[in-house]
């Protein structure tokens, strides 16, 4: 992709070639963290007009009696600023694969404005939005809840520990920061092509492992009809593209069903030995009170770390979270739709539902 106004242009390499299993990958989302750090592609800043222009859009929604489950891309009159984001889709599907959004005036807009702001930015950017828990919320709100990591009906975004290198369960995964914490609490990317390729010189072995499919827990947010597992290759090649699928927390617990098992001695070594190199190749983007962040899961793993809060509850660390589908995303095997149930009944995959599954756009933290 590239920006070709005052923002600046987009230089990474675009070329890609047809991924062949256990072989070097050439793909646009291969980059480094010296290569993103020695630029700043990776960041686009509202200018004044773009932000009149997104006030002005939102202006119409920003009522509590608006479900934004109701407004679509189409409800927002965003005349300069939607070329831009098409161009950015195309970016986060098949180039360089993230992007970090500066400037949105998060004390004027307040929390509403905020929010139906950043739900206006990821439609356009997407086709759909996906539920990210049983309880459907496709607005999610990242926030210490007093949950943990190591209890399996709970999940690391309610916590303040640190979460390992993982993905999301969509193509995109969104991010904006309403409040920061005391300290810690930093958020790190890492191309997962750029990890393949370097794995692939150090230990060729465990590529092989990680293309093996790996038991995955649910966490007690099963779909009807499911079991309370599923398996999924780490490393997968489709249609001659990559991707990859970590989720450390959920293969971690699998094995408290009898039919997982134990990962073997090689899958968790494999496991161990990507998370240092993940940690290793890095790139910490920095995030501000107002950034957007937006991600490609399919090529990107990304992090937190673990954090102090503030006393004040109107003050603590918040993010607000969406899932995000493209139909015309990157290809993906069958593991990844049979997540969700056949192939031939699933037109994306993405999202996590239970029984009673409504999905719903709080705009508040609950």
């Amino acid at each position: 992709m590239a920006i070709t106004d005052d923002h600046g242009a987009d230089s990474h390499n675009d070329r890609r070639e047809a991924a062949t299993p256990f072989e070097p990958v050439t793909d646009p989302a291969g980059w480094t963290a010296a290569e993103m750090a020695g630029s700043d592609e990776w960041l686009y800043r509202f200018s004044a007009s773009e932000i009149d222009e997104i006030r002005n859009a939102i202006a119409p929604y920003d009522r509590d009696d608006v479900d934004l489950m109701t407004v679509g891309a189409n409800d927002f009159a965003l005349p300069s600023l939607s070329k831009i984001l098409r161009d950015v889709r195309e970016m986060l599907l098949f180039g360089r694969g993230f992007i970090l959004f500066r400037g949105l005036p998060v004390e004027e807009f307040g929390k509403r404005g905020t929010a139906v702001a950043f739900w206006a930015i990821s439609r356009y950017l997407s086709d759909g939005v996906c539920s990210q828990n049983k309880h459907g919320h496709v607005l999610g709100h990242v926030t210490d809840l007093g949950e943990s990591r190591s209890n399996p009906s709970q999940r690391g975004p309610y916590s303040r520990e640190e979460i390992p290198f993982h993905v999301d369960c969509c193509d995109i995964v969104g991010l904006l920061c309403m409040e920061t914490p005391v300290s810690g609490g930093d958020s790190s990317i890492v191309s997962s092509v750029a990890l393949h390729n370097e794995l692939l010189k150090r230990r060729p072995d465990l590529v092989r492992v990680m293309a093996e499919p790996y038991h995955r827990d649910r966490r007690d947010e099963i779909p009807p009809g499911m079991t309370p597992y599923y398996k999924i290759p780490i490393f997968n090649y489709h249609q001659g593209y990559f991707s990859a699928s970590i989720e450390p927390t959920y293969i971690g617990s699998a094995h408290r069903f009898a039919e997982c098992g134990e990962m073997t001695p090689a899958q968790k070594e494999a496991m161990d030995v990507s998370q240092a190199l993940a940690a290793e190749m890095r790139f910490d983007m920095g995030f501000s009170r107002g950034d957007m962040q937006f991600l490609n899961n399919h090529v990107i793993f990304h992090t937190r770390r673990g954090y102090k809060d503030h006393d004040d509850p109107d003050k603590k660390r918040h993010l607000l979270r969406v899932w995000l589908k493209v139909l015309d995303g990157r290809p993906l095997p069958d593991a990844f739709y049979e997540r969700h149930g056949a192939r031939a009944t699933v037109d994306r995959p993405g999202g996590i539902v239970g029984p009673d599954t409504v999905l719903n756009a709080p705009i508040y933290r609950k």
